[in-house]
């Protein structure tokens, strides 16, 4: 089957690689029909390149069709149109039973500390072959995966492997009061259906921060107010300014490690995501630092005693942090993977209805063949071409 593999650093191809087969009765194997790039991919082309070897396939994002399933399989058939959670959970582990799947114990990459295994995530969550491929094998398909109605386009229920609930979740951690405001700081695909997520929440007044004119624009038409970052000294006090001087009783970090505004930051972090394997392992698991500007910038908004949610992904453990005007200011901070199965009762339901309210089927901007994901991962990058979110078709092309 055809696969895109990792290769080094900003280095991705789309290779012949051997079909997944089942290795336990708990598996089956997935014929994807659509595979998303997510902004969490980006850290794997640049940032992880010490967790990663040549020819590992990537992809978290992804739904298809069930062609084999294990003999301990006993909710799906072949056939069924499924969309597979990120995350790999069992369902039924001490984690799990509390709606903790993104800790599932059954998964959980001991060997590393880390939480429950995820698809094409490095060797920190368990090398687990990725969905931007023909074929999958989808480890305890038992739980995991989703089943999702025919005659609807895929994009209605991609995202509910990851973007949507990872949306959904950051929202609800944000925990807005009633008539208070949210800050969505970052306009990427998360960002732009955190927006959306809160006004389906009844969250009435959402303020959105980012840099790109496509994604402020966006985030206008689905009812967010906008802070271009270019166009402000200090975006901390403009949301204080826009809220009686006291801020956002919630703050939503939806950009992560890759944030704008630290150049010192990022020449650290791209000296250790070069370095040879285990020191550059060593570097990041024990040295490392994150492009904090976003954070940093929800500490000093966010209303006193408010909450700070954060959805972007960082990696670092030494990160510098304003603990003194966290602990002045009594905020609270949340965070973490997404529980992917806690929340999809709720959205499959939203995504199913006759109107697609989230946007859903249009927030890609670019559908591709699985060819030309190489191309797509600089463009997605770069944020060229007004590029937003990408699609990509691995039966087509």
């Amino acid at each position: 089957m055809r696969a895109l593999t990792w290769q080094g650093i900003e280095d991705v191809r789309v290779e012949e690689v051997p079909d997944p087969v089942l290795q336990d009765p708990t598996d089956a194997i997935v014929r994807v029909t659509s595979t998303a790039i997510c902004g969490s991919d980006l850290h794997l082309y640049g940032v992880l390149a010490a967790f990663l070897k040549p020819g590992d396939v990537l992809g978290h994002e992804f739904m298809g069709i069930v062609e084999q399933v294990g003999s301990a399989v006993q909710n799906l058939q072949v056939g069924d149109r499924v969309v597979v959670p990120f995350t790999i959970s069992c369902g039924h582990c001490f984690m799990c039973d509390r709606g903790m799947f993104a800790q599932c114990e059954t998964t959980q990459v001991t060997e590393q500390d880390k939480g429950a295994a995820l698809f094409g995530y490095t060797t920190l969550y368990g090398s687990v072959p990725g969905g931007q491929a023909e074929l999958v094998r989808v480890p305890h398909a038992d739980f995991g995966p989703v089943k999702v109605p025919e005659g609807v386009a895929d994009e209605r229920f991609l995202y509910l492997s990851d973007i949507l609930p990872t949306a959904w979740q950051g929202v609800k951690y944000a925990d807005v009061p009633e008539g208070g405001t949210l800050a969505v700081l970052g306009l990427g695909p998360v960002g732009q259906l955190a927006v959306r997520s809160a006004k389906q929440l009844g969250i009435e007044r959402v303020i959105g921060v980012d840099l790109e004119p496509e994604r402020l624009a966006l985030a206008e038409q689905y009812g967010a107010e906008v802070i271009d970052y270019r166009a402000v000294k200090d975006v901390a006090q403009e949301l204080k300014d826009r809220t009686d001087g006291r801020g956002p009783e919630g703050v939503l970090d939806a950009v992560g490690m890759e944030a704008h505004g630290n150049p010192v930051a990022e020449k650290v972090i791209a000296g250790a995501s070069r370095l040879p394997g285990g020191l550059g392992r060593a570097a990041i698991e024990k040295a490392g630092i994150d492009r904090l500007d976003a954070l940093h910038t929800a500490c000093q908004a966010v209303q006193r005693g408010g909450t700070i949610s954060i959805s972007g992904v960082y990696g670092g453990n030494i990160d510098p942090m304003p603990l003194m005007t966290l602990f002045d200011k009594g905020a609270t901070l949340r965070m973490g993977q997404c529980h992917v199965k806690r929340w999809t009762p709720e959205l499959a339901d939203i995504a199913g209805q006759a109107d697609d309210v989230l946007g859903l089927e249009t927030l890609a901007t670019h559908r591709l063949p699985l060819a030309e994901a190489p191309d797509a991962y600089k463009m997605f990058q770069t944020k060229s071409d007004g590029c937003i979110k990408v699609v990509l078709k691995p039966q087509e092309g």
